[in-house]
C-alpha cells in the first residue's frame, strides 16, 4: 500500500537521455560507470542509485536520468551532469520483483494515487508529461543479489504543492 514520506533534497550526478523502453540499458548501463568516476575521485555514493523520469513522452518513450546520490559539490565532465531532486512530499511504495514488473507496480502507484484524489508534481505539454520527482531507487546490488525477482526497488513520487 502506497504511504507518503517527506523527503529533502538529494544532489546527484547523473547521465540523461530521451530513449524508448527497450533502449533502457543504455542509460542503466550508466550507474556502474558514474559510480567509477566517483571512486576515481575518492567519493563514495551518498545512498542508492536510482532513476529519475523528468518527461513520459507519447509512444512509450520518455527522458530520463541514471543517477547516483553524492554529497557535497562535485562536478563531473560532460556528458555527465549534476542535478538535484526536489525536496517536498512523494508518494512512496516498494516493489519487490523482476524489473520488467516495474510499469505494472508504477500503474498500481498511479491508480491509488487517482483514486486518492492526490495531484502530483507533473505538468501536460505538447511532448509529453513533464514530472518534478519521479524516482526508481534501487535498493539491491546485482552483484550481492543475481536474482532479479529478488530486487527491492522504491517508487517514489512527488506530490504537487
Amino acid at each position: 500500500m502506497p504511504s507518503f514520506v517527506d523527503r529533502p533534497a538529494q544532489r546527484y550526478v547523473g547521465a540523461r537521455a530521451t530513449i524508448g523502453v527497450t533502449e533502457f540499458p543504455t542509460i542503466a548501463d550508466q550507474i556502474p560507470r558514474i559510480i567509477g568516476l566517483l571512486a576515481q575521485h575518492g567519493l563514495a555514493p551518498a545512498g542508492a542509485p536510482f532513476f529519475r523520469y523528468l518527461v513520459i513522452h507519447p509512444g512509450m518513450r520518455f527522458t530520463a536520468e541514471a543517477c547516483v546520490p553524492v554529497d557535497g559539490d562535485f562536478t563531473p565532465e560532460a556528458p555527465l551532469i549534476t542535478g538535484v531532486v526536489p525536496a517536498g512530499k512523494y508518494v512512496f511504495s516498494n516493489y519487490i520483483g523482476h524489473p520488467d514488473g516495474l510499469f505494472g507496480a508504477t500503474k498500481a502507484v498511479l491508480d491509488w494515487g487517482a483514486a486518492e484524489g492526490v495531484r502530483w508534481d507533473s505538468t501536460e505539454t505538447e511532448d509529453g508529461e513533464q514530472w518534478g520527482g519521479r524516482l526508481e531507487v534501487l535498493n539491491t546490488n546485482p552483484l550481492e543479489q543475481p536474482d532479479p525477482t529478488q530486487w527491492s526497488t522504491d517508487l517514489l513520487f512527488r506530490v504537487a504543492g
